[in-house]
């Protein structure tokens, strides 16, 4: 392994949890773990097209899952990661006997006891819990065991006289507590385990087919083709590359170090500030998880809360996402024309022609995705075809082409990728649950109300603080889940639609992965970049600017997501499409406003601005992003006078500007 390799590496596991396994020298055990990976994946597989019971199968799905976890992720970074101890096989085996006993116990717990526990279920369903505790801490970090934690302990002591009166429950004994978390899908299987078994785990399964045959590289020249001789060119490379890699992936710290590895040396190349080159990749690859038609698994996640289908979740987040983006392309634009930084020559770069005729094929499967799910087919069925598609149009170049043993390579990886995801979901299984047992969901919704005093403003803006202190050490789809569970209904009180709320915390517990004092993203930027990670943190939220603001816009407007509220009931399933004007005029607007916003943010559009003019067109830009008509008209007039008069200035400095 090369000295770039290790430190890559080095920084992977610094600031991402998921990426501490170990690397077993013992073939025979490689070679199991390989087959037990494979098995899991064929599994799920097999499952889309012959399902099981709800319980069974979301049982499977977890039991296997954190078997595989106690074999591939040490108990602590400092263990020997050479080999397995005998207790995580012992894990490994104890992990599975809870999958054997719900299939032995299953017709009576359901036909006989209807849901009712004994003696024996509540060990199994209190060794589950411990697993799964464990699992997620190998996985994740403390964080969210301990946030299980204190949420399980919450039945068993708020019947108690010192809670304070809100807080105060029934009494819950051992049956109430663990039956609701073992034997119904309120809990550890809840409807979150229930997306990942059928979703997620066959699009993360997606991309590591799509991996195998080279996507990763097609991203990468084509995006130096697009944009590599451009003004600033390997920077908007990044954007492009890590926003289309993370839309598939979802994992911004791994996208940052991976695809950060080749473009953040060519950033600072061409003279990006070390600082800048890191944040630019942070940003971009962060903001993967809102861009369709992936979206990393929390929009799976979310369709599964919401009862919102899928395509409708991907065509409300294409305008946010592509606004988000063109600000970040736009801040990264004007400072290299601030500081003359130019593109890679043209004679150094791939070709668009020549790449799409070596690799543009891989593109097919994602077209077809898009296709499938507008043509409404089931989610698992359009995962389950596209991964068949993918390997079908790999056959059709040589350099492309996957090999039984790449096939069975990405069944292991896809396998392996999934855990965060399964076990993440079965922690906050743990705290769903305790929320449907008592009233705790309530307590908070009216917290948060009693907090915004009746103001919709202040009710979002703590919606989005409590979204972002989550989101700091969570990652996302924990965070979101838990937002959602607790914050998002909050927002019901208002009259926004669900589909709206949720889609507000889902923003902000991303973007915490960018947000200092704990920016995990931005962090692992810096350590590629060799830059400051506080600084880069800083210039990772300045390059976000856009994603701050959008989740307000379409509060008030939700003509952004491109659906029609107007006439349809809190939660309602299906949105139509708005009347085209108003859609037109967002678009408009709000990019017109993004573009002044990026400019005023940099100081910088055809020449230079001191404090006064960015503060003005600053002012315009927010303006025209206020989803008002009045407003719209003010803004236009300033930002068209402030742009107009740097169009004028920089033409009479330099006639060959053209204008």
């Amino acid at each position: 392994m090369s000295e770039k390799t290790v430190n890559e590496q080095e920084i992977l596991e610094k600031f991402d949890r998921e990426s501490v396994t170990r690397r077993v020298k013992n073939s025979k055990v490689g070679l199991f773990l390989s087959a037990f990976a494979i098995m899991y994946s064929v599994f799920h597989l097999y499952n889309t097209y012959n399902p099981l019971p709800e319980l069974l199968q979301r049982s499977v799905h977890v039991g296997m899952g954190i078997a595989l976890v106690f074999l591939i992720y040490p108990a602590s970074k400092k263990e020997d990661r050479s080999k397995i101890p005998v207790w995580d096989w012992l894990l490994f085996l104890l992990s599975l006997s809870t999958i054997g006993y719900l299939f032995m116990e299953y017709d009576d717990i359901v036909r006989t006891r209807g849901g009712i526990p004994n003696t024996l279920d509540i060990m199994f369903a209190g060794l589950t819990v411990a697993l799964v505790l464990e699992a997620a801490r190998r996985i994740t970090g403390w964080i969210l065991p301990i946030l299980s934690l204190i949420f399980l302990a919450y039945p068993f002591i708020s019947h108690l006289s010192f809670m304070p009166d809100r807080l105060l429950t029934r009494p819950y004994d051992l049956g109430d507590i663990f039956g609701q978390l073992y034997l119904k899908t309120d809990g550890i299987f809840s409807s979150a385990i229930g997306a990942s078994v059928t979703f997620i785990f066959l699009f993360i399964l997606f991309g590591a087919f799509l991996a195998k045959s080279g996507m990763g590289q097609l991203f990468n020249d084509l995006a130096l083709a697009l944009a590599g001789s451009k003004q600033g060119g390997p920077a908007k490379v990044a954007v492009i590359s890590s926003g289309f890699m993370g839309s598939i992936n979802g994992a911004a710290v791994a996208n940052v170090v991976g695809t950060g590895a080749f473009t953040i040396p060519l950033m600072k190349k061409i003279g990006y500030d070390k600082n800048f080159a890191g944040a630019v990749e942070a940003s971009a690859s962060v903001g993967g998880q809102i861009l369709p038609p992936i979206m990393g698994a929390s929009a799976f996640i979310m369709a599964e809360t919401t009862g919102v289908s899928y395509g409708t979740i991907a065509l409300a987040a294409l305008l946010p996402a592509l606004l988000y983006y063109l600000g970040v392309i736009a801040q990264v634009h004007f400072r290299a024309g601030r500081k003359n930084l130019r593109g890679i020559p043209k004679a150094d770069l791939p070709r668009v022609k020549e790449v799409l005729k070596a690799r543009g094929h891989l593109l097919l499967p994602i077209f077809a995705l898009v296709y499938f799910l507008y043509m409404s087919v089931p989610i698992g069925y359009a995962a389950l075809y596209t991964i068949g598609l993918t390997v079908l149009v790999s056959m059709f170049r040589k350099e492309t082409r996957m090999s039984l043993s790449d096939i069975l390579e990405g069944l292991a990886d896809g396998a392996r990728q999934s855990l965060s995801v399964m076990t993440a979901c079965a922690v906050v299984g743990i705290i769903i649950g305790v929320v449907n047992l008592t009233s705790f969901g309530t307590v908070m919704t009216s917290s948060i109300m009693s907090l915004g005093q009746g103001s919709l403003l202040l009710t979002l803006f703590f919606t989005m603080i409590a979204s972002m202190i989550l989101g700091m050490g969570l990652p996302s789809i924990p965070c979101y889940i838990i937002t959602a569970t607790m914050a998002a209904p909050a927002l019901a009180n208002f009259d926004v639609p669900v589909l709206v709320a949720h889609m507000f915390v889902f923003y902000f517990g991303i973007f915490a992965n960018i947000t200092p004092p704990v920016a995990l993203a931005a962090f692992a930027g810096a350590g590629i970049s060799g830059g400051d990670p506080m600084k880069t943190g800083f210039q990772s939220l300045k390059l976000a600017i856009a994603g701050f603001i959008v989740p307000f816009m379409f509060v008030y407007n939700p003509a952004m997501l491109m659906i029609d509220t107007s006439n349809l009931p809190i939660g309602a399933k299906e949105f139509p499409l708005p009347a085209t004007i108003e859609v037109i005029m967002v678009i408009f607007t709000s990019t017109l406003g993004v573009i002044a916003l990026s400019a005023a943010a940099e100081g910088y559009f055809k020449r230079g601005m001191n404090v006064w003019q960015r503060l003005v067109l600053g002012g315009g830009a927010l303006m025209l992003i206020i989803p008002e008509r009045m407003t719209d008209w003010i803004g236009l007039v300033i930002v068209a006078v402030m742009l107009g008069f740097q169009f004028f200035v920089s033409k009479r400095e330099n006639p060959s500007i053209s204008v």
